[in-house]
């Protein structure tokens, strides 16, 4: 199975994509790869990438769909840092029974954050 070039996606992103914030073009050395999806076939496959712009300091996170020649991409601007994004990746999805508790526990919460906190 050929060997997936990441560098050049990262390339493409700097090229092509600018900052839906301040327009500015970004910047190869700000970007990098969240999942790559290597698991998975080379074709088919999709990437999450983050980056940050160098003007004005917004991130983004991509998601890239490669299916054979054609490579599509949707961002999104977000407030999690590079550092973030490598916390979150791994953690375990929410799940049902947790929204559950959550609600639970809020139906009887009095607001009060300093005590909850403490």
């Amino acid at each position: 199975m050929p060997k997936f070039d990441f560098n050049k996606i990262i390339q493409w992103l700097a090229y092509i994509l600018r900052c839906p914030v301040c327009g500015h073009k970004y910047s190869a050395d700000q970007t990098r790869v969240i999942d790559s999806g290597e698991e998975r076939s080379i074709l088919g496959r999709n990437l999450l990438v983050h980056t940050d712009c160098a003007r004005c300091k917004s991130s983004v996170v991509f998601s890239i769909a490669i299916d054979g020649p054609e490579i599509f991409s949707i961002g999104m601007v977000t407030d999690l840092t590079s550092h973030d994004t490598s916390k979150f990746k791994n953690i375990r999805p929410i799940s049902s029974d947790d929204v559950l508790a959550t609600h639970e526990f809020l139906k009887s919460f009095d607001g009060d954050f300093r005590t909850l906190l403490k």
